[in-house]
């Protein structure tokens, strides 16, 4: 089997994933993350299902194939989307170090189907952003409360911590 087959069974395993997965009370997209060396781990959209804003396919995916591996590093690793990945999920891919994803349906299909994350696109690239979410730095003004960069002082100061 070529790569190219590879990847045509695995994308259109997440469209399956996906199919199946709107008569299971989920949403229409599904996710196979596939590792460097062949294991495949598939996710599914749950946020409906579960009351979990955050379980979109890509990143139930990316959990299943890390807890399963022991790792939060899947480099090496495809992620295969029955659909284009939203902001979120490309940046669950990112913190997980995934090498490549690759969709079927892209987001303006899944906006025709009443998924429009236009405005969650658009948030990254508008620098009027703050009409949508404001998102600002507010700091301590009480002596008594800890300091912002005490975390990180702590966390440099671990000889035991996993960098990642």
């Amino acid at each position: 089997m070529t790569t190219t087959d590879t990847a045509q069974k695995f994308l259109a395993r997440s469209i399956e994933l996906a199919t199946a997965n709107v008569l299971n009370g989920g949403g229409p997209f599904g996710a196979v993350v596939v590792t460097a060396d062949g294991l495949a781990f598939e996710g599914v959209n749950r946020v409906t299902a579960t009351n979990d804003p955050t379980a979109h396919a890509e990143v139930t995916a990316i959990r299943q194939a890390c807890s399963e591996l022991g790792t939060f590093d899947l480099s090496g690793a495809t992620l295969y989307c029955s659909c284009e990945p939203c902001p979120m999920c490309l940046a669950s891919a990112l913190w997980a170090r995934v090498s490549r994803v690759m969709f079927a349906a892209d987001r303006h299909d899944a906006a025709a189907a009443g998924f429009d994350d236009a405005v969650f696109y658009e948030y990254f690239e508008n620098d009027r952003r703050d009409t949508l979410m404001p998102v600002g730095r507010l700091q301590l003004t009480d002596p008594q409360a800890p300091a912002a960069l005490d975390p990180f002082k702590a966390w440099n100061s671990l000889e035991s911590r996993t960098d990642y």
